[in-house]
This record gives C-alpha cells, structure tokens and sequence, in this order.
C-alpha cells in the first residue's frame, strides 16, 4: 500500500527535524530528486557548513512517480516548514495542479 500524502510529509518533517540543527554559518536545504530510473522521488537534506563540505542526508524515497502526489506532499512540507526546496532533474516539467514549471533554472 503506498502511503498518503499526508503520511510521506510527516515522515520527512520529522526527519528533517532531527538534523535540522539550525546552527549559525550554516545553510540547510532540501532537495527534491526525479529518479527516472527508478520511478521515485528522493528527499534529501542538504546541510552546508561554512569553510567546511557539504553533507546530504536521505530522509526520504516516495515510490510512487505521480506528479500530483508529489506536488501534494510538496504542498504540505511548505505549509509546516520555511527550509528552501531545490528540485533536480524535473527538466521543463509543469506541477500538474498550480500549472507552474517545478524547477526554475
């Protein structure tokens, strides 16, 4: 059974939350994967230290390869959290219900 939109935001908020330190001189992002090989989305947790390297942390895979239950599970993570959101590989695709491209660059 795949789980809902509401149950895959819980499960990364939660664990964003634990390596979401919010220390000063450092930047948190969350990245936003489009296996297209395996038909998933993977969430990571970008954690970027000053004078220091990068470290990403998985916090999630979301099997299913609809749009719509991304963009849903995307809306809900916004609503509780302000952390910046990069999405990689989308390419020139459109979110299906706010009709806008998904990654800007």
């Amino acid at each position: 059974m795949i789980e809902t939109s509401e149950q895959a935001a819980k499960l990364i908020l939660e664990r964003l939350e634990k390596d979401f330190l919010r220390k000063s001189r450092t930047i948190y992002q969350m990245l936003v994967v489009r296996d297209r090989f395996d038909e998933a989305y993977n969430f990571f947790l970008e954690i970027k230290p000053k004078n220091d390297r990068e470290k990403s942390v998985p916090l999630h895979t979301l099997a299913s390869f609809d749009l719509s239950y991304l963009e849903d599970v995307v809306r809900i993570i916004q609503k509780q959290t302000q952390i910046t959101i990069r999405f990689k590989d989308f390419g020139e695709l459109v979110w299906p219900q706010a009709q806008t491209r998904i990654s800007k660059g």
